[in-house]
């Protein structure tokens, strides 16, 4: 496998929009946890789960996009899965305001992340 040479060159504008939106996908995925937390139910645990991976691959796809990591390809792309996953178990509480906004962050998210994956970083 060949090693890519990072690069100096300024992100491209859909790097920083993709970057943009994991980071902001982290952050609803992160209050929705906490509001999860303090309501609890075995309904949630799911949705725990389900939110904790998406907040945790957004932020590491962001991190190495920012720091053009050759594998940020790979990582756009299970990012994206991730956050299918958690705009699905969301949507099973169409009632909560809270959790349809984290479903929206979440496709959206997924949305960009797909197109990144298929574009060269």
């Amino acid at each position: 496998m060949t090693q890519q040479q990072p690069t100096t060159e300024p992100m491209s504008r859909q790097m920083q929009d993709c970057v943009q939106a994991c980071m902001s996908c982290h952050g609803v995925c992160e209050e929705t946890m906490s509001s999860c937390l303090q309501r609890g139910g075995q309904d949630r645990m799911q949705i725990m789960r389900a939110l904790m991976d998406c907040s945790e691959l957004t932020r590491m796809c962001a991190d190495m996009m920012m720091r053009r990591s050759p594998l940020a390809n790979e990582m756009c792309m299970m990012c994206a899965q991730a956050c299918d996953m958690c705009a699905e178990a969301c949507m099973s509480m169409p009632d909560d305001d809270r959790m349809m906004r984290c479903a929206e962050s979440c496709r959206r998210c997924s949305e960009m992340c797909r197109a990144m994956a298929g574009a060269t970083m």
